[in-house]
């Protein structure tokens, strides 16, 4: 990194300490550098502590261990996607009535989001703590992987109501223009998390299911901190209050409205990677553990694309709640193009330094081969993923998230499990899976392409 980048950060963050980012007014593209840039910090630490687990892992446990971890990552995705997903269309209304000064109604769809969150949250934890055995076949996990798969799959999803509230809370404060707070609570999580392992599995040796055990401890801390703020001290004027947390029919008929095409199309899309799961557990288990170690490495590539993406979606609605389309439509261009910008000199850095990273997670020479291949394969394409989260970021914002679940289910789900399948039939080489993702992620990136050019969202 260069000086000059290295003091545009500094500047940045120093910016962004001074308070919540003004999409009112001033220019565009130093307003979204100004959210993006904790919100990215926020992601890295979340994206450390998801990654600390295999890390630590594959280095102490060995190469079996890091398969079994692997593995589980497609299905606490599918389960959770679906409450992220939610929580992104709470944040459009919350960002909405914000931007309009309705506080009546951003103190309704704050509580009902919480609301919703604590009885889904538990919901899901019993259901998967109950059917892990028959989650983790469903996958076809190999016989020799599933006793520890299963240990570790059990106790994360003991802590899944954790995960479920940090991301309501979370979207409430980030909707709120608030992504500052977030990043503090993720560094102090982060590093819970990392010390946690470090002794549960390196100095205590307790097996590949305490490491499931430190991330949901840290998951809670986080959690806590972010509620003790929002009740403490609401953005906006508004603060969470425990006894009116409670549903508001009008408030999560809106919520379901912008929140429900993206819950499902996290969930759809943790379906479909669990079925191209099913096809990377027919290889042996180095290639499970090269494609669960490559999965961990991609997460660090697609921070600042998911950090760009959750900026524009709350730019827009902000700005769009606030009735200056113009505005909105020129800081959707010069959002997506500085999202596009970054993911590729992301990707060609990933292209040089694929064998450092994956060597970090694994020395068994197979399992760096594996990983080293994927990322050659998908490493320059990075370009078209800005584009497709972008534009779903900035049709979120718009109120028009119907679009966004439609093309992503049709590419990202339906259209890369048809391929992989028929790839497979020809020839049982783990490149086709690899060769799926710039494929689809092409597909997708043109048709909202086509469908922004035509402009019919500003209507």
């Amino acid at each position: 990194m260069s000086v000059a980048t290295f003091l545009s950060f500094l500047i940045i963050a120093d910016m962004a300490e001074k308070g919540i980012a003004d999409f009112s007014s001033g220019p565009i593209a130093r307003s979204i550098l100004i959210y993006t840039f904790p919100l990215f910090l926020g992601n890295l630490f979340q994206q450390l502590y998801n990654a600390a687990d295999t890390l630590i892992v594959g280095n102490f446990l060995g190469p079996d261990a890091l398969a079994a971890v692997s593995s589980s990552g497609s299905l606490i995705f599918m389960m959770v996607g679906f409450f992220n997903g939610l929580a992104v269309g709470a944040g459009v209304v919350i960002s909405r009535a914000y931007g309009a000064g309705d506080r009546e109604r951003l103190e309704k769809a704050m509580h009902s989001d919480i609301a919703f969150g604590i009885a889904a949250g538990l919901a899901i934890t019993l259901l998967a703590v109950l059917f892990t055995p028959r989650i983790l076949r469903a996958i076809a996990t190999p016989p020799s992987l599933l006793p520890i798969s299963a240990s570790y799959f059990r106790i994360y999803s003991a802590g899944i109501f954790f995960s479920v509230m940090y991301n309501v809370l979370m979207g409430i404060m980030n909707a709120l223009g608030d992504s500052r707070h977030p990043l503090y609570y993720l560094i102090v999580s982060s590093a819970v998390n990392i010390v946690l392992d470090l002794v549960f599995v390196g100095l205590l040796g307790w097996g590949v299911w305490s490491a499931a055990l430190a991330t949901i401890i840290s998951q809670a801390v986080s959690a806590a901190l972010c509620f003790c703020r929002l009740q403490r001290k609401g953005e906006g004027g508004v603060r969470i209050r425990i006894r009116v947390i409670a549903i508001s029919g009008m408030e999560m008929r809106a919520i379901i409205r912008f929140g429900l095409p993206s819950g499902l199309q996290n969930s759809i899309i943790g379906f479909a990677n669990t079925v191209i799961q099913a096809s990377v557990n027919t290889f042996p288990a180095a290639a499970i553990a090269g494609f669960g170690v490559y999965a961990k490495i991609e997460g660090f590539v697609l921070l600042p694309i998911s950090s760009f993406s959750l900026a524009l979606t709350t730019f827009v609605a902000q700005v769009s709640g606030a009735g200056n389309r113009d505005r909105a439509l020129k800081g959707a261009k010069e959002g997506m193009a500085m999202c596009v910008a970054v993911a590729e000199a992301v990707g060609a850095l990933l292209f040089v330094s694929a064998p450092l990273l994956v060597r970090m997670f694994s020395s068994d020479p197979d399992v760096i081969a594996y990983g080293v291949r994927q990322a050659r394969i998908e490493a320059f394409f990075y370009f078209l993923v800005a584009v497709s989260h972008s534009s779903a970021g900035i049709l979120r914002g718009a109120g028009k998230a119907f679009i966004p679940m439609l093309v992503m289910l049709s590419a990202w789900c339906a259209f890369r499990v048809a391929f992989v399948r028929a790839a497979l039939s020809f020839t049982h080489d783990i490149s086709v899976i690899y060769a799926a993702y710039p494929v689809t992620w092409l597909l997708s990136s043109a048709i909202f392409a086509y469908y922004l050019l035509r402009r019919p969202w500003l209507r």
